[in-house]
């Protein structure tokens, strides 16, 4: 027979671990002891990892997102773009590349087929670190990009973003829309 799930909720963290070391007695591991395998049995590495994940969770909320998502990863990714939502530096973590390179993504157009030089064009005007060949060759790698086996034509490939990636394309996408007003304000007569 199978069982169905039952959600657990704990409003504390240190209440529950208190009453649960209270019920289990002299037995009972250190407070800390017992916190740490609470959040390791919720999932997280230790109880660190549970306080900022639950933390950024917290932040991002602010921003309506689904819960659903790894807001600690959303907001490492939205940490490396700059107020104009250019991508500031490469990042250094696979999973914060992959979410940062879904907001280049976004930029292309979808229905617009570009040579190296448009598109290493286009990709200059959305980062500061002066690497478009890195940014290129990983968004294929990554089937986000298609590109004919000489070169000559890049195509952004159609497909819907994972929930996290939906988050930062559309945090980038606001502050994209604000670097966009500013420069038209200024060119105004």
């Amino acid at each position: 027979m199978t069982k169905s799930p039952i959600e657990l909720r704990a409003g504390d963290l240190t209440v529950f671990a208190r009453t649960l070391s209270r019920q289990l007695g002299a037995e009972s591991p250190s407070h800390l002891t017992l916190m740490n395998m609470l959040a390791r049995a919720a999932g997280f590495q230790n109880l660190q990892h549970m306080r900022s994940a639950t933390a950024a969770a917290r932040r991002l909320a602010k921003r309506t997102l689904d819960p659903a998502i790894d807001a600690r990863l959303v907001e490492r990714t939205l940490n490396q773009f700059d107020k104009s939502g250019r991508l500031h530096q490469w990042p250094s973590k696979r999973a914060v590349q992959t979410l940062a390179l879904w907001a280049q993504w976004a930029t292309l157009d979808a229905h617009r087929s570009y040579d190296e030089r448009a598109l290493n064009d286009h990709l200059l005007d959305e980062h500061c670190f002066q690497d478009p060949a890195t940014l290129r060759r990983t968004m294929i790698s990554c089937g986000l990009l298609t590109r004919k086996t000489d070169g000559t034509e890049y195509r952004r490939v159609e497909q819907e973003p994972p929930a996290e990636a939906k988050a930062v394309v559309h945090a980038i996408s606001a502050k994209r829309r604000m670097r966009f007003a500013s420069k038209t304000r200024k060119h105004r007569p």
